[in-house]
C-alpha cells in the first residue's frame, strides 16, 4: 500500500467520524432538555467533529495554503466556541430556561436575585 492510499483512507476515516459527530451534536440539540445541556453538546462534540473533518481535509489536500487555512479555521473554532457557550449560559442562567434539578453545583444560586435586579434595572430606568 503506497503513503497516499494510506494517507487518504485516514481522510475517509476522519472524514465520517467527524460528520457522525457533528451529526450527534445536532441530534442532542433536539433532543436534550434545557439550554445548558443543550449548549454543551453544541460546544463539545462539534467542535471536535469539525476538527476530525479539518483533519481530514488536510491529509487529503495537502498543499501549504489550504493545510494553513485549515488549521486558521481550527483555531479559531477552538478560540470562539467556549466563549459563545459561555455568554449564552449566562444569559440563559436568570431565566426559566434551565433546570436547576439537573444541576449538580449551582454556584450563582446565591446571586440569583442580584443577577435578575441587574437585568431589570435597564428596563427600569428607560422607562
Amino acid at each position: 500500500m503506497t503513503l497516499d492510499a494510506v494517507l487518504d483512507t485516514a481522510a475517509g476515516v476522519c472524514l465520517v467520524a467527524g460528520a457522525l459527530l457533528s451529526l450527534a451534536a445536532g441530534v442532542a440539540l433536539i433532543r436534550f432538555p434545557d439550554v445548558l445541556s443543550r449548549m454543551h453538546a453544541a460546544a463539545k462534540p462539534q467542535v471536535l467533529g469539525l476538527l476530525l473533518v479539518l483533519l481530514g481535509c488536510a491529509l487529503r489536500l495537502r498543499s501549504g495554503v489550504d493545510v494553513t487555512t485549515l488549521v486558521l479555521v481550527g483555531m479559531f473554532q477552538l478560540a470562539t466556541a467556549p466563549v459563545a457557550a459561555h455568554m449564552v449560559g449566562r444569559a440563559a442562567y436568570p431565566h426559566d430556561d434551565i433546570r436547576r434539578d439537573l444541576l449538580l453545583t449551582d454556584e450563582l444560586a446565591g446571586d440569583l436575585d442580584r443577577i435578575r435586579a441587574d437585568r431589570e434595572a435597564p428596563a427600569a430606568r428607560a422607562s
